[in-house]
């Protein structure tokens, strides 16, 4: 699955119109300044004959090219390609932005494709312009950037936050990536970018994302699902803690009085700070392209009232791919409210508390604070000892521990850089996962965009209220005109199904669609 290929008088007239809605999805390089710009740049359009497209700035400064100093193309929101497209390219992206690279180098990350180093060096290189080498340096460098206009770190803090090995690789890097010193890019930032509430320790920062967003309807949709101590969420916030290869982190997104969304982070190693924010910026779908989405589903008439409604709709992706297939699972056939119960208890008895622990054993869950949490149980532990906390059928509480245990085992591998049909194999062969749960499960875990969720009685429920064939077959068979975008339908669906009379609140009113997932 892809989008079409944007022809060269198509780029141009982005550019010329300085269309920010392509910022992120290419870079335009300009054979008579060597530089590159993101397509709204807002200096002088460049003539044709002097102009390249590529679709990384590690493609463009390969070719020689360097960062434009006035639109700082790093700082641009992802490009919704790589979530789009399913293919190696795109899976690797993925995993880039996870810190594979960092952590396992390039010899890992080609193993998690299934293909030698040399080999995926080829095929990224004739894919993007740039090697799985080249394509983690430009992301290391994005994120030193980030950190250097968004918070007061150290520069040799940052140096290794952003994933590099020493001090003098960083300089380096930023000087031939931006044409700058770090502390030239560092006094180039606003200045509020680090004003916003300080907290010693947290690291806060600006996540960039294409307009409309609609960032109150993923708040309501954390919030119905928060699970007490490991997560808390309101109407302008969400905040959890997260266990990461260097140890427990937390963080919060927040919409700040501007309506921007705000990062604020903590974490034990500084490297699992650029992967956080990759995390971060998935659960929010902040890399998705909304107005191309809005434009497709209004085209159908039955849907334009929907996206009229709830522009910029997001499907929320997920924090941990194994905690999410756990949720997945507790929450299927039963409602919101008791999934959310019921994980609770989960966390309670095999959760690890982090931060301040002074408090007596059986107390009530901590707020998940900078200082104090729960971690979401690993899976050894849930496949151990979930078996005495669960609660419900004995046939669904084995299929739970076994998928745990097969997850602790790596007998079954779930990651957000999994090639889809494999990973939807993989599921369906596990006990007590049915189509429902590995789609469910693929269209959060791997963003995949063009997920429908015919059976789910939420998805029925809204195709009723809009119009639409309430069926499975009879509703698969209609949205297939709505491809490659079946996940925001679907999401629209979930939005449109009738609430009951009882809920108070925006949250209970989310968690009061019954069959909707955990």
């Amino acid at each position: 699955m892809s989008l079409p290929v944007m022809t060269f008088d198509e780029r141009y007239r982005a550019i010329s119109a300085r269309d920010t809605r392509f910022d992120g999805q290419f870079v335009t390089a300009v054979r008579s300044t060597g530089i590159y710009c993101r397509p709204s740049c807002p200096a002088r359009t460049p003539k044709p004959e002097n102009v390249t497209f590529y679709p990384t700035s590690a493609a463009a400064h390969e070719a020689g090219y360097r960062a434009c100093k006035r639109c700082l193309p790093e700082a641009a929101p992802g490009s919704p390609e790589w979530n789009v497209r399913g293919d190696v390219a795109a899976r690797a992206m993925r995993l880039i932005a996870a810190g594979i690279v960092e952590r396992e180098g390039v010899p890992g990350l080609a193993a998690r494709l299934g293909y030698s180093s040399r080999h995926l060096t080829r095929l990224l290189t004739a894919e993007l312009g740039a090697g799985p080498l080249a394509l983690a340096r430009a992301h290391r460098a994005h994120s030193a950037r980030m950190l250097l206009v968004g918070t007061d770190m150290p520069i040799s803090e940052v140096a290794f936050s952003a994933g590099f090995t020493s001090i003098r690789q960083c300089n380096d890097t930023i000087r031939e990536v931006f044409g700058m010193t770090p502390g030239d890019l560092r006094a180039r930032r606003p200045r509020d970018a680090a004003g916003h509430d300080p907290v010693p320790g947290v690291i806060d920062l600006l996540l960039p994302h294409r307009p409309p967003l609609d960032a109150a309807g993923v708040f309501a949709w954390m919030a119905a699902r928060a699970l007490p101590g490991v997560e808390s969420a309101g109407e302008r916030s969400f905040a959890r803690h997260l266990r990461m290869p260097g140890g427990p982190a937390w963080f919060e997104v927040a919409r700040d009085e501007r309506h921007r969304l705000r990062l604020r982070a903590r974490v034990t190693r500084l490297g699992d700070l650029a992967p956080l924010v990759a995390t971060a910026r998935r659960l929010f779908d902040l890399d998705a392209d909304p107005v191309a989405i809005d434009e497709a589903l209004s085209a159908e008439p039955a849907l334009a009232p929907l996206v009229a409604r709830t522009p910029g709709i997001r499907v929320p992706g997920a924090a941990d791919p194994h905690e999410m297939l756990i949720r997945a699972m507790v929450g299927q056939q039963i409602t919101v409210v008791a999934a959310r119960s019921a994980l609770t208890a989960l966390v309670e008895a095999l959760g690890e508390r982090v931060g301040d622990t002074t408090g007596p054993a059986d107390a009530a869950a901590p707020a998940a604070t900078p200082d104090s949490g729960i971690l979401f149980p690993t899976m050894a532990a849930i496949a151990e000892h979930g078996a005495s906390v669960l609660r419900g059928p004995a046939a669904r509480i084995r299929a739970i521990t076994g998928a745990a245990a097969a997850l602790a085992a790596g007998e079954l591998v779930l990651t957000v850089g999994d090639d889809a049909a494999a990973q939807r194999a993989a599921l369906l062969a596990m006990p007590g996962i049915g189509p429902w749960t590995a789609d469910y499960v693929r269209m959060r875990v791997l963003g995949d965009p063009d997920v429908l969720l015919p059976g789910d009685v939420a998805v029925r429920a809204g195709a009723a209220a809009t119009g639409l064939p309430a069926d499975p077959a009879g509703l698969a068979a209609w949205a297939e005109r709505t491809a490659p975008w079946r996940s925001y339908l679907t999401a629209h669906l979930w939005r449109s199904a009738p609430a009951k009379r009882t809920p108070r609140s925006s949250a209970a009113a989310a968690a009061a669609l019954t069959k909707e997932p955990s």
